[in-house]
């Protein structure tokens, strides 16, 4: 066992499989004290158990860690704060928390029902939100703590997937306004945004060309709860790991801007627009057109 996370406790949601699973032992093989959740259920979110936590802690404990399984459910305010509560009433405090459960219901948009849009939504945005707001609470008291969100490189945008796209899309925003609100109180807030092997990933219907293993995302993310990478100030950031690539995404900011006297009419602005301000294309429109070719020539699209 190392030392990387030395008597620091650490929460994981989701962690009972896959990238979860492995962000959970690498932890507990760094010295962190782990409190394991996962509520069980398959991708669509269905059939919850308690039985994958569980084994995950048995894991921990028979390689000589310390860990406890919780199998609340984190898209409710109660679950998430009690994987929270756990962790200070079995350990006393709460270091860092790695939000990675999530669930997929896919659908086109122009098809996709309530039923498939909420339990998405309220999986992985609000399942990270609930235990965001729960540990944050004790970290400010603390004056230390780090929390870390699990995004997408489909926060860009998806053909079938307008549900977790826009949950991704939303774990990002929440992770730098929770940069910027805690940064003062020592705490900070990342996203990792994987690809890796995954009962999630076995889905996508493309060869992608980067594919990396959980054990590289658990990697990153021990680094990213330690003191080193708190050290280095690491914070508001998104971070993809895939493979032998490790890569930050940019912060939003304005492209260009253009100005013009007087008031704007549609009229002005169709003159002006286009030539002056223009667009910013989308990588993600260029792609879909070489799927659509690979696809019309028999071949599986790379990505």
């Amino acid at each position: 066992m190392g030392n990387f996370l030395a008597g620091k406790v650490i929460a994981v949601t989701g962690a009972g499989r896959g990238i979860g699973r492995a962000v959970a032992l690498a932890a507990a093989a760094e010295g962190a004290r782990v409190v394991v959740n996962d509520y069980g259920v398959s991708i669509d979110g269905a059939e919850p158990s308690s039985e994958v936590a569980d084994a995950v802690v048995k894991e921990i404990l028979a390689a000589g860690g310390e860990a406890v399984a919780v199998a609340d459910d984190v898209s409710t305010m109660a679950g998430g704060r009690h994987i929270v509560d756990t962790a200070l009433a079995r350990y006393g405090r709460i270091d860092g928390v790695v939000c990675v459960a999530g669930i997929l219901r896919e659908r086109m948009l122009f098809n996709m029902s309530e039923q498939e849009w909420d339990p998405v939504l309220a999986t992985h945005l609000k399942g990270t939100f609930t235990v965001f707001r729960a540990a944050s609470a004790v970290m400010r008291k603390q004056g230390s703590g780090t929390l870390i969100g699990f995004t997408s490189g489909n926060h860009q945008g998806s053909v079938a997937q307008a549900n977790y796209s826009a949950a991704k899309g939303g774990i990002i925003s929440l992770v730098r306004s929770a940069a910027l609100g805690l940064h003062k109180y020592g705490v900070t807030a990342n996203a990792v945004a994987p690809l890796a092997r995954t009962r999630m990933s076995a889905n996508v219907p493309m060869e992608l060309k980067e594919m990396g293993s959980p054990e590289d995302v658990a990697a990153l993310v021990v680094y990213l709860l330690s003191s080193r990478a708190h050290d280095e100030g690491i914070t508001g950031q998104v971070y993809t790991i895939a493979g032998p690539k490790i890569a930050v995404w940019a912060q939003p900011r304005e492209l260009r801007a253009g100005y013009a006297e007087g008031a704007w009419t549609p009229e002005r602005i169709a003159d002006f627009l286009p030539g002056t301000v223009g667009v910013d294309p989308m990588p993600m429109l260029a792609q879909l057109e070489a799927m659509a070719r690979a696809a019309s020539e028999g071949a599986r699209p790379n990505a």
